[in-house]
């Protein structure tokens, strides 16, 4: 049996930091477009106004999906530091106060923090999330059901 085909993909959330003060920053609207223009459409508010998420594009191994993201750091680094600021990959700030953050004025993210009220306001954290596309369906409904076996294992090491 050969090697199955897939396709992986990868996001990744970021806080923004003061460069000084290293206290959370709001994105400066000039930023996201900035970065929107450079990095292929790769850039994206996320739900709190001090975060920036990039998203590899569909790929077909692990190296080219590596190669994209340091793309995408390097270039949302080199613009962040336009405006004195730094992208920090962390799930969460050391030091900041949720009550302090505001959410990104979109659809979705007014919908999630009405919805999810105090909840949603205090979902000051970042993450990354790895995409893994698998066209034969048996395959992908074999691998499913054998990662529910090993997914209390991966939760209990995070």
């Amino acid at each position: 049996m050969g090697k199955p085909e897939f396709t992986i993909g990868i996001e990744e959330e970021y806080l923004l930091v003061d460069n000084e003060t290293l206290a959370l920053a709001e994105a400066p609207e000039a930023l996201m477009e900035e970065c929107l223009a450079d990095l292929d459409g790769q850039v994206s508010p996320e739900f709190l106004q001090c975060q920036i998420e990039v998203g590899t594009k569909v790929c077909a191994t692990s190296g080219e999906a590596r190669d994209d993201l340091k793309r995408l750091r390097a270039g949302v680094s080199r613009h962040a530091a336009n405006y004195g600021l730094s992208p920090i990959a962390v799930s969460c700030h050391p030091f900041a106060e949720w009550r302090k953050q505001h959410h990104t004025n979109k659809e979705r993210y007014n919908t999630l923090e009405k919805d999810l009220a105090g909840v949603a306001r205090r979902m000051l954290i970042c993450g990354m999330h790895v995409h893994v596309g698998i066209a034969n369906n048996d395959l992908r409904a074999d691998l499913m059901n054998q990662f529910t076996y090993f997914l209390p294992h991966h939760l209990a090491l995070c």
